[in-house]
């Protein structure tokens, strides 16, 4: 069993988080289940209350357990990594083995405002179609996409059904869109009232604001602009040393 090493440098509490975020990744703690109480953390390893308190805190902050009042502290599901590609939902879900889900929850064609010409480099006026979903996985809220569309591109697509469908996909199938690049950025933020009810969050949760747009032949044809979770999202990425100049 591993133990907390009193003379290290490492405080005890972070000696304790690593021990239990250990016992989560190997499994031992599967996803859901209770850990040990305070109490029974601070006869195994020896430590005084206060310090298990602070890291079993730590973890709980980190997204990786998860309290439920009276009944006790479990481990919470694993996060899901950002995509940093130009992906649709629905294609990364289904690649992580979840089933996507969309609900409708607003559609309209508007002007363009001095904002989205900019974005689209289009003339203010020019019609944009908005369609606001609540992306799921498995059943649970992940997401609220806010899709911004030329409507010249696709004139009739707020007439079709998009339900737990990939609406890149219907782009591309119904009216040839391919999106070929895109940019995108990537703010924290807190969820206001509205978005927290749709989600399930409280709240001021912590969550991810994403803005994407996405090209087909050079034209940008779609600003998307989504809400996370960053509670069930974290972003990864590889990182490597440039090579020396010679």
């Amino acid at each position: 069993m591993t133990t907390i090493d009193p003379h290290s440098p490492v405080p005890k509490y972070f000696q304790l988080r690593a021990i239990l975020l250990d016992l989560i990744e190997s499994a031992e703690l599967p996803v859901d289940a209770p850990i040990p109480s305070e109490r029974e953390l601070c006869v195994r390893y020896r430590l005084s209350r206060m310090t298990v308190r602070q890291g079993v805190d730590q973890l709980v902050s980190e997204g990786r357990l998860y309290r439920v009042p009276g009944k006790g502290t479990f481990v919470a599901r694993p996060k899901i990594e950002m995509p940093l590609r130009l992906v649709s939902f629905t294609e990364d879900m289904l690649a992580r083995g979840l089933r996507p889900g969309a609900v409708d929850l607003d559609r309209r064609t508007v002007p363009a405002d001095a904002r989205l010409a900019r974005i689209f480099d289009v003339e203010p006026g020019t019609q944009i179609h908005v369609i606001e979903r609540l992306r799921t996985a498995d059943g649970e809220p992940m997401a609220l996409e806010r899709a911004h569309i030329l409507a010249s591109l696709a004139p009739d697509l707020l007439d079709r059904r998009l339900a737990d469908r990939s609406l890149y996909g219907v782009l591309e199938a119904v009216y040839g869109l391919v999106f070929d690049a895109g940019d995108q950025t990537i703010d924290a933020s807190l969820a206001d009232a509205a978005d927290a009810r749709h989600l399930q969050i409280a709240r001021g949760s912590a969550v991810l604001l994403l803005q994407r747009r996405s090209y087909t032949g050079g034209v940008c044809a779609e600003l998307g602009v989504s809400t996370y979770r960053a509670d069930r999202y974290q972003i990864h990425t590889a990182l490597g040393n440039p090579p020396p100049h010679s």
